[in-house]
């Protein structure tokens, strides 16, 4: 036996030893100089990042293997993993956030300035008609117009006390026109108001133009506030949405997928397509706005056609003039008769002084006035644009945003910082563990499907508060923009039948369109008993002054046809106000 000890210890530095154990053969090829470059490049202190791999008995994410990080280093990558997948999310949705908030401020600019464009045509055709008579009283038209912006901007109140309010008072600036031998002292204005808002709806002095205008524009006016409130509510929530808040359960999750391979020393090695998926679908689950996103943008387009076509807002501006001007050629043409019920109602009327009696404008002179107003320029539309391009382009950027939130994790791991590029899904990639293949289930987005998701333990309650709040937010404009698309006004207390009754309102959206002949309205139903006369004012005594005027009870159908303003006023409307 001593003879073949020699030999046995010329034999034994062949002999295999034990095996080695996990990471030391990366111990030996691998160091951390990639690591230290790319961490350096951060803005990490290289005294934190060893020079060659250590013991990672240390870190309580990544494999306790040997490691280039130190406890430190491995907090930071947590924190930095999380923002990068934060900002990859920000990043993906900001286009619809930017979007949102464009159209929404081109809208309303749009919606703001044909009001403005409508104003300004009714002041220049009214003074160079009327001159210092619509001066004096050019109050009560500004006062109109600026009910109406109060109403869109959802500052004002309802639409059917401001048009009552404005018939009431002029009619109580004309009709004393019309009599200008006669003296009209307050109380017998006051009684001329409670007779013309009087809910029976016998004297209806501006025909029906008070009512076929009170529908055309509601309608209007109700569709573009829901629209404009529409589209800053979908910013609002997307802007909120696209915060994702990252959990415990997916940050460490997202630390294994992209912050794993720096502590491992092998930053380039990208993550795998898979691993990338199963991870992001798990911190965004529960967390998307599907079907209510699908359902909003379904209705932001149905009201955006409205708005172009059957409820067109351009259309609406221009016919305020125009109802204004039909109604007082209803009242010059009908006035012995409005004059009458007057007189009877409320009593007959002091006469003036002869020498105190203001001429009325001759015949002559209104029909030269009328040849000056139609020889002039229209104004623009609002900067040039309109409203069918405004919806071109509004539809073609929501073609985008359709199905994002269900595309959302395929982008985030489209960027070269979350994952191998799809190309290149034959070559090994970094599994969470090491170089290879990913091999467990990919799996969908929804929330059966994420209970199975091997990388991403998801909880099973179901969306978070905020979550469900947003999703509430989504459809409760879903259905406002819905409702208004039908003509009615979810928001209004004191909306009547011809304002938010069944059926009247889609009658009128389907029916409502440029052009159209005009349609009578239907029989009217009963009308209740007239009031009791009062003595001291000899005016009714039911309803109160200026609410009425302009309200039909009827639920009838919308006159629809488009006429210029400058092309409605008739000579007898013109010498209504008498010469300048």
């Amino acid at each position: 036996m001593s003879a073949l000890r020699p030999l046995l210890l010329l034999l034994l530095p062949l002999c295999p030893g034990p095996g080695p154990g996990p990471g030391s053969e990366a111990k030996v090829t691998r160091s951390c100089a990639e690591t230290r470059q790319v961490l350096g490049a951060r803005g990490y202190s290289l005294n934190l990042i060893p020079p060659a791999l250590i013991s990672g008995e240390h870190l309580r994410v990544c494999p306790q293997e040997y490691t280039c990080c130190s406890s430190e280093t491995e907090q930071r990558l947590i924190r930095e993993t999380e923002a990068t997948f934060r900002g990859l999310v920000e990043d993906s949705g900001s286009f619809m956030v930017h979007t949102l908030a464009v159209r929404h401020r081109k809208f309303d600019e749009f919606f703001l300035e044909m009001l403005s464009v409508a104003q300004h045509s009714l002041t220049q055709l009214f003074s160079h008609s009327y001159g210092r008579l619509y001066a004096q009283h050019a109050l009560i038209f500004n006062g109109l117009f600026s009910r109406l912006r109060d109403f869109y901007g959802e500052s004002g109140e309802g639409l059917d006390d401001a048009l009552a309010d404005f018939w009431a008072q002029l009619l109580e600036r004309v009709f004393p026109l019309l009599h200008p031998q006669y003296s009209f002292p307050p109380d017998y204005l006051l009684c001329l108001s409670r007779l013309a808002s009087s809910t029976d709806g016998s004297l209806q002095p501006f025909g029906d133009s008070p009512r076929r205008l009170r529908l055309q524009i509601t309608r209007t006016l109700v569709a573009a506030r829901a629209f404009v409130r529409g589209l800053e509510t979908g910013r609002e929530v997307v802007s909120e949405a696209l915060k994702v808040p990252v959990f415990g359960g997916c940050s460490q999750a997202l630390m294994r997928l992209i912050g794993c391979p720096l502590c491992r020393g092998v930053p380039s090695l990208m993550p795998c397509q898979g691993f990338c998926l199963n991870v992001v679908r798990g911190c965004l689950s529960n967390r998307g706005l599907e079907p209510e996103w699908g359902n909003y943008l379904d209705a932001l387009l149905l009201l955006a056609e409205k708005l172009q076509g059957p409820f067109s807002f351009e259309l609406a501006a221009e016919s305020i003039g125009v109802k204004i001007s039909e109604g007082l050629m209803f009242l010059q043409e009908n006035s012995v008769k409005v004059s009458a019920q007057v007189f009877q109602e409320c009593g007959p009327p002091h006469p003036v002084p002869a020498r105190n009696r203001r001429a009325p404008a001759p015949r002559e002179e209104a029909g030269r006035l009328w040849t000056l107003v139609a020889e002039e320029e229209r104004p623009t539309t609002a900067a040039g644009t309109n409203m069918h391009r405004l919806v071109w382009e509004l539809r073609e950027r929501l073609a985008r945003m359709r199905g994002f939130w269900a595309r959302l994790s395929l982008t985030v791991c489209g960027d070269s910082r979350m994952a191998a590029d799809v190309s290149q899904e034959a070559a090994p990639c970094w599994t969470g563990a090491g170089r290879g293949r990913y091999l467990p289930p990919v799996v969908g987005g929804s929330p059966a499907e994420q209970l199975s998701n091997p990388e991403v333990q998801v909880d099973v309650s179901g969306p978070d508060v905020p979550t469900r709040r947003r999703r509430l937010q989504l459809r409760a404009a879903t259905a406002r923009m819905k409702a208004a698309a039908l003509g009615h006004d979810l928001d209004g207390l004191d909306a009547d039948e011809d304002a938010s009754g069944s059926g009247g309102g889609q009658q009128y959206a389907d029916d409502w369109m440029a052009g159209a002949a005009a349609v009578a309205p239907p029989v009217r139903p009963p009308r209740p008993p007239y009031p009791p006369r009062r003595d001291g004012s000899g005016g009714r005594g039911g309803g109160s002054a200026r609410y009425n005027q302009g309200r039909s009870r009827s639920g009838g159908v919308s006159v629809g046809f488009h006429t210029q303003p400058i092309l409605v006023l008739s000579l007898s409307a013109l010498s209504l106000l008498g010469p300048r």
